[in-house]
């Protein structure tokens, strides 16, 4: 059965901080709120386009901090996505560890959320108070707990390279998470976005923005970890939009389209790289066996595997569908 997630953008409704990375609107591509009449349209509109005897949809409020909004508020948008069931499958919201209490989850269950995602960023609590993230850690174990006991589904995001972390914090974040044990992850690299705090911390040389080599690489370390744990990474850099991609939106950074490709070629290249050094190779060509959906992914993005491994070894890549 194919599934569909339907995101539904709350542009920075609900979030009392301005924190020194934060442009929603640059980053979501959506500068003005949506209102519950244009949510019912939005679903109907989408689900006349697949098929629902092969298909679940689960409709995704992202954006903002879903429950800081008032509480009427937060009804009126899940009202109308509980109006859609059985034809959705489920209701996905993002939020801040700090607005997450027992009242509303009690909201979020009667209306059949199923999953809930919270913005960690980082689990060092010094980062966080740099960034203007007006929470701590322990927030962050707190709701995540309130979140499991409901049996609702949890979800992290964590940013790589945000001000005043480094390389050897990120990795902690990355452990953090994985002993709260969330039921999926997205990871992003931290950009420096026009108009923000980080945007004058880096003009004034206070900040340095990871490149994209280096963020690739703590992003694919990051993916093996969660890997090795069992905690499915569901994203792996920013949705491409043509805001982020005007050529003014994005100050620095390691911004790509295609981030999270060069991480997955990443994740391949180590694995062919260790059977290059164990088994050696056949007449110059390394040969190499991938389930169907990964061929392009040990390819590498642009064809970088085969690029890497013929400017260092000297070999070249041959990857093939396993029958």
């Amino acid at each position: 059965m194919r599934k569909y997630n339907l995101p539904i953008f709350i542009p920075h409704r609900g979030c009392p901080h301005d924190c020194a990375f934060c442009s929603q609107k640059k980053i979501t591509g959506i500068d003005t709120d949506v209102t519950p009449a244009e949510v019912r349209e939005l679903i109907k509109n989408f689900l006349k386009t697949i098929d629902l005897k092969s298909s679940s949809v689960e409709v995704a409020f992202f954006g903002g901090s879903f429950t800081g909004l008032k509480k009427e508020l937060q009804e009126e948008f899940l009202k109308v996505a509980k109006e859609f069931k059985p034809q959705i499958s489920g209701i996905r919201l993002s939020t801040r560890p700090d607005c997450i209490d027992g009242e509303i989850l009690d909201l979020l269950e009667e209306y059949g959320v199923t999953t809930v995602e919270l913005g960690v960023q980082s689990s060092d609590d010094a980062v966080l108070e740099m960034n203007d993230r007006g929470h701590s850690f322990d927030d962050v174990k707190k709701a995540s707990e309130l979140i499991k006991d409901r049996g609702i589904a949890l979800g992290h995001q964590m940013m790589l390279g945000m001000y005043a972390s480094t390389p050897e914090k990120d990795l902690k974040t990355v452990k953090d998470i994985i002993a709260l044990a969330p039921d999926c992850v997205r990871i992003y690299p931290v950009l420096t976005l026009k108009g923000t705090k980080l945007e004058r911390l880096f003009e004034n040389g206070e900040y340095k923005p990871y490149s994209i080599e280096k963020a690739a690489e703590l992003a694919k370390k990051a993916r093996l970890m969660f890997r090795d744990a069992d905690i499915e990474v569901i994203r792996i850099g920013l949705h491409s939009s043509e805001d982020l991609e005007d050529g003014e939106t994005i100050v620095a950074g390691p911004y790509h389209p295609a981030f999270g490709e060069i991480v997955e070629g990443l994740v391949f290249r180590d694995i062919m790289e260790k059977k290059l050094l164990d088994e050696g190779t056949e007449s110059g060509k390394l040969v190499f066996y991938a389930d169907k959906s990964d061929v392009s992914k040990a390819v590498g993005h642009k064809k970088a595997n085969k690029i890497y491994f013929r400017e260092k070894y000297n070999t070249e890549l041959c990857v093939l569908a396993k029958d």
